[in-house]
């Protein structure tokens, strides 16, 4: 019976296909076809082809992205009724359903039906397949009236799919996250599919999918909202490169494209951040009150001189007055332009009273336009004239204003008091370091705010307009080189036409790569992860990103890896205008239910609602309690414990080596004892998964020794080989527990926890909860409260659901 409905799921598949592939060539064949016309034609003819080409380049984007298991469900309704589930919606040549969107309506029950509502089915199906092949079924009954007193298909813990989620929460990992869409769970079906007006907040504990759950909410928000997202587009603001890459292929596989993906330190074109530091200067470097401290130093750009400054023009002395400046300097702030832009104003007001003087003191007819034009200019080019009024209203840029403040500590004692003679030493900088290597992610938001304040400078402009020679020039060089060796048109065709022609036909920006190259674009919506890390100055750098508000919000408080945890979301968020922490908390205290929080917010607030994911599908039982048990005793509770829905045996391996002595011998038993656990765990997985399967990971304090001491055995430092220097393609990674975040491995080998836990809790719960099968803690030092070497001690049998 299995093998013939097996079968005939496998029809109902082929025929997804062959439509997929239909749709395919006839995306392909017009795509073509407008490629193929070429440019000929008016600007709007031209423009109207690449719009067509764009288009349908998007169409074949999209459905390639939906190629593997294109059909993962099934729904047997009441009615008689029945209607497949896949990635993307699908109808045939006669608009007869032949796939229903996951994000449809009429979906939400495959998410959503239970046994007490099971909102009109009678039976969902799970197909599993590989390469178009159908490899396997799982039912659920869900009608009442047929499932008897025996349950028939439902799962007593109440997991949708039970069958298909534990197959995919054991499937070795592959260095990429892959899509829960076959696997969403009611609980995180309700938070992908809330409308997206306000701030979201996903907050759960690790391995409970709040990262795949608003990568699917982007999904269904462009299904919902298509025509609004594709004219403002999406920014996912991610931890950390790595971690972009680990989650690049979610959205493609669910057929979206228009994504801008960044961090932090990215988030300003043109800024490479790649410096470090310590948590506790990051944390200093996103307090609010840097928004007031870098207007003054904005303000402080625009002096009035004490005493009246000579300016010699030919010959002639005429004098820069007090009274002056400060008029021109009224007249350019009421313009209300930034900085940069308003000195236009400035300047412009002060030439003009220093051409009325040189014309007086020179006996010149000022009122005439030709005369008054040369004096203007011989004034404006002098030397003296240029220096003056440059210290009066001095032109600077973002980088540049930032870096004098960090290494002049007179400069910064001055505008910004509120810092202690502490703090101010933790920022101090030396002068003259490669911006791109000194500068760090905290640094950007600040370079953010003052690009704000300053707007555009003549540097950066002159820079785009140099550019924009250069390619100028470039296209012109090989439109020559192409003419001569074609010999066309024997003069009839030249550089400077061929040169245009490239130009109208180049390849079109996408809107993503628009997006990304424009500071002030502003976006439909925002995606942030790992958002407990964000300081006040990077949410004021992403509300100006997305003026409408309507962001998700993804993190847990328990992982922050700074100093101070934030009391509360509203707190952390109060640059975004949410409800105050007051306000959060009588909204907590009168909502309905523990899974969901939603305050009220106060007149001209952003609303902030919050979802808690509470069911951990990720890390078995006994190291979840284990990670909360030690935490806990380092006074860093988690904030919403979780529940995992299965455990393992042999999950949680811990080798105490603090006995060995601290000389060369032990250091070297150390190193013996760290490559055999290594190697083990993968010899381990060789078994379970074959040769090379699977992920492994070791978090270590301080990652280069590690990486050092396994690089002597040359098996290990084989695994470690990361092609294109990409880790996660490495079967083994080393990486500190920051780098960690929002990943997840397999295997999980963990060194020296205390010295992770000393600095950070927070790092540490993050760095214990990575693994999806096995924690092998090798310790040199002893071991936190909480972690203990007995492990025979496990939690029962948790049952996923809220805590009461």
């Amino acid at each position: 019976m299995r093998e013939r409905e097996i079968a005939v799921e496998q029809a109902q598949v082929d025929r997804a296909y062959g439509e997929l592939d239909r749709q395919l060539a006839a995306a392909r064949s017009a795509l073509a076809a407008t490629e193929a016309a070429g440019a000929a034609g008016t600007h709007q003819s031209r423009g109207e082809r690449d719009a067509y080409a764009v288009h349908y380049s998007d169409i074949i984007s999209c459905l390639e992205g939906v190629e593997d298991r294109l059909v993962f469900g099934r729904m047997d309704t009441r009615s008689g009724g029945r209607h497949y589930v896949g990635r993307t919606g699908l109808q045939d040549a006669s608009r007869r359903e032949v796939v229903l969107d996951w994000r449809a309506p009429l979906a939400r029950a495959f998410y959503q039906g239970t046994a007490l509502d099971p909102m009109g089915l009678v039976r969902r199906r799970h197909i599993d397949s590989r390469a178009r092949v159908v490899v396997g079924l799982e039912d659920e009954l869900l009608d009442a009236s047929e499932l008897g007193t025996g349950g028939g298909g439902l799962s007593v813990q109440g997991l949708q799919g039970e069958g298909a989620l534990l197959a995919a929460m054991s499937a070795a990992r592959d260095g990429r996250m892959g899509d829960i869409v076959a696997t969403i769970q009611a609980e995180q079906d309700r938070v992908v599919t809330s409308d997206g007006r306000g701030v979201l907040v996903v907050q759960g504990g690790p391995g409970t999918g709040k990262t795949a759950v608003a990568l699917h909410r982007v999904a269904y928000l462009f299904y919902a909202e298509r025509e609004r997202l594709e004219r403002s587009g999406v920014l996912l603001v991610g931890p950390s490169r790595t971690f972009l890459r680990y989650v690049e292929q979610v959205l493609p596989s669910l057929g979206e494209n228009g994504v801008v993906s960044t961090t932090l330190a990215d988030l300003v074109p043109g800024v490479r951040a790649r410096g470090s530091e310590s948590p506790a200067v990051a944390e200093l470097k996103g307090r609010a009150l840097w928004a007031r401290v870098l207007r003054r130093a904005v303000r402080s750009l625009q002096r009035v001189p004490a005493q009246p400054r000579e300016i010699v023009v030919e010959g002639t002395s005429l004098w820069l007055t007090p009274q002056e400046v400060t008029e021109a300097v009224s007249r350019a702030r009421r313009s209300g332009r930034p900085h940069n832009l308003a000195r236009e104003t400035f300047v412009l007001w002060l030439l003009e009273r220093l051409t009325d003087q040189y014309a007086r003191l020179t006996g010149q007819d000022a009122s005439d336009k030709d005369t008054r034009a040369w004096i203007r200019e011989d004034i404006r080019t002098a030397r003296d004239a240029r220096r003056e009024i440059n210290l009066c209203w001095m032109p600077t840029t973002a980088v540049g204003l930032l870096e004098r403040l960090w290494s002049r500590p007179a400069l910064l004692e001055r505008l910004a008091p509120e810092l202690s003679q502490a703090e101010r030493d933790l920022l101090r900088r030396e002068p003259g370091a490669d911006p791109d290597q000194v500068l760090t992610a905290a640094d950007v938001p600040l370079i953010d705010e003052l690009s704000e304040l300053l707007g555009p400078s003549e540097d950066a402009q002159a820079a785009r307009a140099r550019h924009t020679a250069r390619r100028r020039q470039e296209l012109l060089s090989y439109a020559a080189q192409a003419i001569e060796a074609q010999e066309l048109g024997q003069g009839m065709v030249t550089a400077q036409m061929l040169a245009d022609r490239v130009e109208d036909t180049g390849p079109r920006t996408t809107l993503a790569e628009r997006a990304r190259a424009e500071r002030t674009w502003t976006y439909g919506h925002v995606v942030v992860d790992e958002a407990q890390e964000l300081g006040a100055m990077a949410w004021r750098a992403l509300a100006r990103r997305c003026p409408v508000r309507s962001l998700t919000v993804v993190g847990d408080l328990a992982q922050y890896s700074g100093p101070t945890t934030p009391a509360s979301w509203s707190q952390a968020l109060a640059e975004l205008g949410t409800p105050g922490p007051d306000e959060h908390e009588q909204a907590r205290a009168g909502s309905r239910g523990p899974g969901s929080r939603r305050p009220r917010s106060r007149g001209g607030s952003t609303p902030l609602r919050e979802e808690v994911l509470t069911v951990c599908y990720r890390t078995p039982a006994t190291i979840m309690a284990v990670a909360e048990r030690t935490v806990t005793a380092l006074g860093h509770p988690p904030v919403y414990p979780v529940s995992s829905v299965r455990d393992l045996d042999d999950c949680l391996r811990v080798e105490d080596l603090s006995a060995l002595p601290a000389d060369g011998a032990g250091e070297a038993a150390w190193a013996r004892a760290l490559r055999r656990a290594v190697s083990a765990e993968c010899a381990a997985m060789d078994a379970a998964a074959g040769p090379g399967g699977g992920r492994i990971a070791v978090i270590a304090p301080e990652p280069g020794p590690v990486t050092s001491l396994l690089a002597q055995d040359p098996a290990l430092a084989a695994a470690m080989e990361a092609p294109g220097g990409d880790v996660l393609r490495a079967r083994l990674a080393v990486m500190g527990p920051v780098a960690s975040k929002g990943l997840e491995f397999d295997v999980v080998v963990l060194v020296d926890p205390a010295v992770i836990g000393g600095t950070s809790p927070g790092d540490l719960y993050v760095a214990m909860t990575r693994p999806t099968r096995r924690l092998h803690v090798v310790s040199r030092r002893a071991l936190p409260q909480g972690l203990s070497a007995r492990t025979d001690a496990r939690p029962p049998k948790a049952a996923p659901g809220r805590p009461g």
